[in-house]
């Protein structure tokens, strides 16, 4: 086997909340994190040695800048002397959105060179590799429902919440998650999820509940210097969402619907609207996408 594709997902957050600030000077968070069937195409090709990155998108680094090129040198610190490898992106997932998709480009890359040089790294290991590239690698190695604590990157596995139909809006600019971080007032959250709530709706499948239940603190600094994503919250809910809410730090928003007609309608209704619209359904871990 020489070359390998994967299908990465984006992922939507069905909560976040900021428990606090660390000596380090980031947050420790409280997030519940969701896989979507909203992918990037990661092709790996194995090589005798050197790093070289392509992608079709001109918004992303494609030099060491890239996040799926440090999760390629972290693999081969890890295993040195084994080669090299020749990473193409295929970007669908847009970027500076709160949707992971540098996160999971990452995580293909270290999915893909364990495959391809033999399996030496069982996922345990692969997903501490993924810890020191970024916050939200190891999740998007591991993929499903998942509650994050720490700066996102302790996971504790959650039954899968899959088949829900999302659609996803990103408006037409970006939003850097340090500054959102950086201007966050620990002292005026808003209104904080009850995440154990959310959990417990996750296990019963109670959609109505987690969706009602869904809060995300950044939107308290984010929304007041990008008002566009709070009227698409609302915008979301006009059009019958059981529940809205940005992803991340933005600039994506999510609604998630249990009637087919009413996705539908917002899919459409958004389209005449913006050019990043998303139409696309919550996956389990069990979904691995290979092309």
């Amino acid at each position: 086997m020489e070359e390998i594709t994967l299908q990465t997902p984006a992922k939507i957050n069905l909560s976040l909340d900021v428990t606090g600030k660390r000596k380090d000077g980031y947050h420790n968070l409280e997030t519940i994190m969701q896989s979507i069937s909203l992918y990037d195409s990661v092709t790996v090709r194995k090589c005798g040695s050197g790093l070289s990155l392509q992608c079709d998108s001109p918004n992303v680094p494609h030099d060491s800048g890239n996040i799926a090129w440090k999760a390629a040198e972290a693999f081969f610190s890890e295993y040195p002397g084994t080669g090299g490898a020749r990473i193409v992106l295929e970007k669908k997932i847009p970027v500076s959105a709160g949707l992971a998709g540098g996160s999971a480009d990452a995580a293909g890359v270290l999915k893909a060179l364990n495959k391809l040089f033999g399996e030496p790294f069982n996922e345990v290991k692969l997903v501490d590799i993924a810890r020191k590239i970024g916050a939200d690698v190891p999740f998007c190695l591991r993929g499903g429902t998942a509650l994050a604590r720490g700066i996102g990157d302790e996971l504790v596995i959650l039954p899968d919440f899959a088949g829900i139909r999302v659609v996803v809006v990103k408006p037409p600019f970006p939003v850097s998650t340090a500054w959102a971080y950086k201007n966050l007032d620990l002292n005026a959250l808003g209104e904080r999820p009850d995440t154990l709530t959310l959990i417990a709706a996750i296990e019963e499948m109670d959609i109505l509940t987690l969706a009602q239940g869904m809060r995300n603190v950044l939107e308290s600094v984010v929304v007041k210097a990008h008002g566009e994503i709070g009227v698409i919250i609302g915008e979301f809910m006009e059009l019958g969402a059981l529940g809205s809410r940005m992803s991340g730090s933005g600039s994506a928003v999510f609604g998630l619907f249990d009637n087919v007609e009413l996705a539908d309608k917002a899919f459409e209704r958004f389209h005449e609207k913006y050019s990043d619209v998303f139409y696309a359904e919550t996956i389990g871990r069990e979904v691995e996408q290979n092309g």
